[in-house]
């Protein structure tokens, strides 16, 4: 009855599992459930989401439960604590294996006690196998097994690849103490590596945060860059208004060199009417030449060769008369350049006659000020007797009895330092004069120094007179051989054609260069204008990429709203079914005890029942012949 109870429940549990159980923790140890039992339950719990832990502590799992195990490792993914404590699970090798087999494809198991199952150096061994493709689990529990030096080895050898496993009992399994040391070395190089994982995963995150501020800035550099964009279009439309009014003054640069070689055309005109004349003298005077030239053919070529001998003294008359101006020239700017010092020294002897008449001012106040001291010096003297006068009087007349026989020695007194205060008084006034005198000689040596600067600057401007009258009758010597000079000159009015020919032509080639500027200029903003519209269709798509973005995350945003709205709905009829599965569940529960219940008054009633048919047929039994011949023999 017991038996067929739980198959009961464990069909009504592996019912109730795949959808949404009512428990996170599911324990059901020490209950003796069957293997039937065992894997109906498991095989409910493969497809159950909400169990986080199971508990089946000794219940005494063979090789359909260790099988049902492995399966369950394989297809559930919300596990992550199993207690296996109990069990014997290391004595079916098969079961043991796909366990095993089950644990190795597990990715989410965190926490697997295996105590007192009996597990040796083999299914050590192909735990180890299992621990080393596993990546999931944190803790094992294998205490009080039979894993031995062997076993003990492998695990260790496992620890090399597995980098997940943080805590692994061994104790009561006979393992070496030295496998134990590195079993727990290589456990805490694994809290170590996920202490380090973790703190990576932080930086990872602090990265990944980083990461968005970047974009955040990136959009704002964007942003940024639209503006510059736009801030290069107001400086082009700038550079083009600066390059217009370049070209502008350009322009009128060409017009100035036009206006200067028309004035150089009409000179040139000019020249060329008086070259006319010139050739019509000329030509007169061949026709007159022509007629003596019939008559002395020998005497022209004499003069012909004078002539080139003329022509080539005047042309180095003309060289040397150039040096001479330019000698001359120099020598005005000399000349110009004394002048100027000499201006500069009458205007410091100015200032020096300036500051001398100051230093007599200066002097003459001084004079005055010790004077006016030496009058007040001698009044408060004077007030000074005057009031020790009356005070004498004052006493005298107080004290008339006791001063008349000492008038005599006061009088005395009295006459002497009035003889000193005399005394004092002719020296200051002789001090007056000393300084009265030394005054007048010092004013007239400034005075005599005056006139001595005022003759002497007469006399330097008296020779720069003269020097500049030479310097201008030396001028107009040179203006009258520049004169001459010019009239030599004429000669090089066809160099000045040439001149100004080759300057119409540089005016033609800066005409072309300024074309090729235009062109230039024309070109690059062409080019400009193309880049332009390349950044606009660039900041174009970008935009459209933007917009294109911004309207998917405004869709995934409502998706994720509905999203919620249905999380929403769905967690409360999650709520109402599970309010009515616990309602079910504590029915059932009832039910479970009221047939508990029953059971036991129905095994009761039976036993009694048992017991009176018991008695019944020992009764019987004692009661029958053959009981009693029984008893006889």
């Amino acid at each position: 009855a017991a038996q067929s109870l739980s198959l009961q429940t464990c069909s009504a549990l592996g019912r109730l599992l795949p959808g949404a159980a009512p428990f996170a923790a599911l324990a059901l140890g020490d209950c003796g459930l069957s293997e039937e039992g065992v894997k109906l339950l498991l095989h409910g719990l493969c497809s159950n989401t909400t169990v986080k832990s199971l508990d089946l502590k000794g219940n005494n799992l063979r090789t359909m439960g260790a099988q049902a195990l492995g399966k369950l490792l394989m297809q559930n993914k919300s596990i992550r604590s199993l207690t296996l404590e109990w069990n014997s699970l290391g004595m079916w090798e098969e079961g043991f294996s796909f366990f095993c087999q089950g644990l190795r494809a597990n990715n989410f198991l965190q926490h697997l006690d295996l105590r007192n199952n009996q597990i040796n150096h083999q299914g050590a061994g192909e735990l180890a196998m299992a621990l080393t493709q596993n990546s999931s689990l944190q803790e094992l529990d294998l205490r009080w097994n039979n894993i031995g030096l062997l076993g003990g080895r492998a695990l260790l050898n496992c620890l090399h690849s597995n980098k997940t496993l943080k805590r692994l009992e061994l104790a009561g399994n006979n393992v070496p103490g030295d496998i134990l040391k590195a079993v727990e070395q290589a456990l805490d190089h694994n809290q170590d590596r996920e202490a380090i994982l973790s703190e990576t995963q932080n930086q990872v995150n602090i990265l990944s945060k980083e990461v968005l501020s970047l974009k955040d800035e990136k959009n704002k550099q964007f942003m940024d860059f639209v503006d510059t964009v736009d801030k290069q279009k107001e400086e082009r439309a700038r550079s083009e208004k600066m390059s217009a009014a370049r070209v502008s003054q350009l322009q009128e640069a060409l017009d100035e060199q036009y206006s200067i070689m028309n004035s150089l055309k009409t000179k040139l005109q000019m020249t060329e009417a008086a070259l006319a004349l010139s050739e019509q003298k000329v030509h007169s005077l061949g026709e007159l030449l022509n007629a003596v030239k019939q008559e002395q053919n020998s005497v022209a070529e004499c003069h012909f060769r004078e002539l080139q001998q003329q022509k080539q003294e005047g042309a180095d008359r003309e060289g040397r008369l150039l040096h001479d101006l330019s000698a001359a020239s120099e020598k005005n700017l000399l000349l110009r350049n004394r002048v100027d010092e000499l201006e500069r020294k009458c205007k410091v002897q100015q200032d020096q006659l300036f500051q001398v008449k100051q230093d007599l001012t200066d002097t003459t106040a001084e004079l005055k000020l010790r004077a006016v001291e030496a009058e007040e010096r001698l009044e408060m003297e004077k007030r000074r007797f005057k009031q020790s006068l009356e005070d004498m009087e004052s006493l005298r007349v107080k004290e008339v009895d006791r001063m008349a026989q000492h008038m005599e020695a006061s009088e005395c007194s009295m006459h002497n330092r009035i003889q000193r205060l005399e005394a004092i008084r002719i020296s200051l006034e002789e001090e007056l004069s000393q300084v009265k005198a030394a005054a007048l000689t010092e004013r007239g040596q400034a005075e005599e120094e005056l006139v001595k600067v005022r003759s002497q600057a007469r006399l330097e401007e008296q020779q720069r007179l003269e020097h500049l009258e030479e310097k201008l009758r030396l001028m107009t010597e040179s203006r009258d051989e520049a004169q001459n000079c010019c009239l030599k000159q004429k000669e090089m009015v066809a160099e000045a054609q040439a001149k100004a020919k080759q300057l119409s032509l540089y005016a033609d080639g800066l005409k072309r260069r300024l074309d090729e500027l235009q062109q230039d200029l024309d070109s690059k903003e062409e080019e400009k204008v193309t880049e332009l519209n390349k950044v606009k269709v660039e900041l174009q798509e970008k935009i459209g990429h933007l917009e294109a973005e911004r309207t998917a995350q405004d869709g995934l945003r409502e998706k994720i709203a509905a999203l919620e709205r249905q999380l929403k709905a769905l967690s409360s009829n999650h709520r109402e079914a599970l309010l009515d599965k616990e309602s079910e569940i504590s029915l059932l529960l009832e039910k479970l005890r009221m047939k508990e219940a029953e059971i036991s008054r129905m095994r009761e009633e039976e036993a009694q029942r048992a017991s009176f048919l018991q008695n019944a047929i020992m009764a019987y039994v004692q009661g029958s012949p053959l009981g009693t011949h029984g008893s006889r023999r």
